[in-house]
Formats: structure tokens, sequence, C-alpha cells
């Protein structure tokens, strides 16, 4: 039965939540997919030591300017390379894995850096028709997912299964890997919701569905042995610079990825910032954009902390995941820094 736990619950004010990583390893023109794990790696560090709770990437496929594919390698390649920031998946599509694999997979992660690792799950192929059929065979995989998502639970904890027969993962069974579902509409709040999981919502590039998405997976949550009360985050985009003006012209890295979308162009490298994107997009295509990422928090430490704050209130999530796609590596370090820094603001 629905509550209305959401509209009572009070807004966090941003000093009080997590911040967190969503990493896609991006690889910029000129560069190759090798730089871009060196990047990340040196990305996670540093967010380490500023103090970010989480360090995720994204499965996503034939995608030029995404390295992340092989997500369960990289993330063993960071855990390695770091010493407490928890690193994880944002997300694993499931439904492109037999359950079996990513049970022994983040099992033998979790053996590794013990209480270090976080399994957020998908239910999307992570790219087109052509990459879903060459990764799943059966095209009608992604309609299984809650089976999926029960079969995978129930390797790392058998209790969950029906008593009889079952294989083992090994590494894996018994082991506390936590899980999260992720999402960009409705499904996987109320499957969340009603397996009592953390929740995190795409707002970056899904913000239409945003507050619907958190209202039902906190008015129908229900209590589990994993969480008492709902936990919910949020992916956003961030940027953060010197100046609003600066912070602008690094976003168009990420408004210029979009546009190739929205145009249904094939996928490439990021591209260097510009000075105007006035000059590439049509007016038509600007307005598409704007409201696609409507939610992004983008220019100098006041002008983050405030936009953060507003969605915060509209949300009212418990962590921010953030993304933060900009062409050179020092300024997307700095964008991190200056964030850090806009958060610790009272």
């Amino acid at each position: 039965m629905a509550t209305n736990r959401f509209q009572d619950k009070i807004a966090k004010q941003l000093h009080e939540i997590p911040l967190s990583v969503l990493d896609l390893a991006p690889v910029v023109e000129g560069s190759t997919p090798a730089a871009a794990f060196k990047n990340s790696l040196d990305l996670a560090r540093y967010a380490e030591k500023l103090g970010y709770l989480r360090y995720w990437f994204a499965e996503h496929h034939n995608m030029p300017a995404v390295a992340s594919s092989a997500t369960s390698v990289v993330i063993g390649h960071i855990a390695s390379g770091t010493s407490t920031i928890r690193v994880g998946s944002g997300g694993i599509m499931l439904p492109n894995h037999p359950p079996l694999v990513i049970a022994e997979q983040f099992g033998t992660l979790e053996s590794l850096h013990p209480g270090r690792i976080d399994l957020g799950l998908g239910r999307a192929p992570g790219s087109d028709m052509l990459t879903t059929r060459a990764l799943r065979r059966d095209l009608r995989s992604g309609e299984d997912f809650p089976a999926q998502l029960e079969e995978l639970r129930t390797y790392f904890d058998p209790s969950l299964g029906n008593g009889g027969a079952h294989v083992q993962a090994i590494p894996g069974e018994g082991l506390n890997v936590p899980i999260w579902l992720l999402g960009s509409s409705g499904f996987s709040a109320q499957l969340a919701a009603e397996l009592g999981l953390p929740f995190a919502f795409a707002a970056h590039f899904a913000p239409d569905y945003t507050v619907q998405a958190m209202q039902i997976y906190h008015n129908y949550f229900k209590p589990s042995n994993v969480l008492d009360e709902p936990y919910a985050m949020i992916g956003l985009n961030v940027v953060v610079a010197d100046t609003d003006e600066e912070a602008n012209r690094l976003f168009t890295t990420q408004q210029q990825s979009f546009l190739n979308l929205v145009r249904g162009g094939k996928p490439a490298l990021l591209k260097p910032p510009v000075d105007n994107m006035d000059d590439i997009w049509s007016p038509f295509e600007k307005q598409t954009l704007e409201n696609q990422m409507r939610l992004s928090a983008i220019g100098s430490i006041d002008t983050v902390k405030d936009k953060l704050q507003a969605v915060l209130n509209m949300t009212k999530a418990d962590e921010i995941m953030v993304n933060g796609s900009v062409f050179d590596h020092a300024a997307r370090l700095y964008s991190y820094e200056l964030l850090k820094k806009a958060a610790e603001m009272k």
C-alpha cells in the first residue's frame, strides 16, 4: 500500500549528503582507451583524497567515447589502485549477462577488495539494436529482468531461493555485495521499492521522470533485511569552474555529444569545448538539449551549490552521483575539487 513518505520526507542540505562519481572512462579526440583508463585511475585517487564516497563505471558498448565496456575489469583496476573509496557499477546491464557470471565477477571483486564493492544494475542494453543483438542474442531478455535479479540475488544469498538444489557462485555465495537498482523510469523505482533495495535514478539524461520515480520509490518502499528506510541517489551532470562562463564552455563537450545523439549520428569521440554552441545547433536543437539537460549544475561554486540544493529540495535524494565529462583532464580534476568545496559550504 502506498504511503506519503516522499511528501513527508524533509529534503537534506547539500553539505549533509555524500557525493559520488560516475565515470564513463571518456575517450577524447586525439586520445585512446589506454589514456582514458590512466585518467580514470588518477581521478579516482583524487576523488578518494577529496572524500567522495563511491566511484562507479557504466556499461556501454560500441561507443568510441566510452571505454568502460568491460565494466567488471575496470572496477578491479580502479579498486586495486585506491584504498578506501567504494568502487562499483553504475551500472551493469544485467540482461547482457548470465546472472551467475555477474555473481562470480562481483564475488571475486568483493573477495579482493572486501567491503568496497557496489553492484548497480540496469536493464537497458547500453547500446544500439545491432550491438544488443550481438550481446544478448535473445532480444526479449530485458523483459526478464525481475527474474534475472532474483536469480542473481540468490547466488549471493541462497536463503532467498526455494531451498532446492542450486548452482553455487564461487566466489560470491555468502558475500555481502550491495545491490542497487538503476533506472530512468518508474519500473526500477517500483521494483527497488518492492524489494527494499537502494535506488539510483539517471536524472542526468531523464529529467522528465525524476520526481515521479522518486515518489514511487519512497511511497511504495517496503523495509527489508537490506534497508529499513528508502535510500535514493540521483545522477547529475555537474561541471564547476572559477566562473560560470568557463564552466559553460567546458560543458559544451557534453552538449556536443548529446547533440550528436539527437541528430542520430554515429557515436564519436568526445570533442573539445567550443566558445558558442549557437554556431553548431539550431534553435530547436538548443531547446531540446537544454530541456533534456535542465537538471545539470554548471557554473561557479556558488551557482552549482544553489542548483544542487534546488534539485535536492525537489527530489529529496540521499546522495548525488556526478557525471562530469570534461575534455581537458586537469579541468576535470579541478571541477571535482571545486564541487567538493561547494558541497562543504553551509
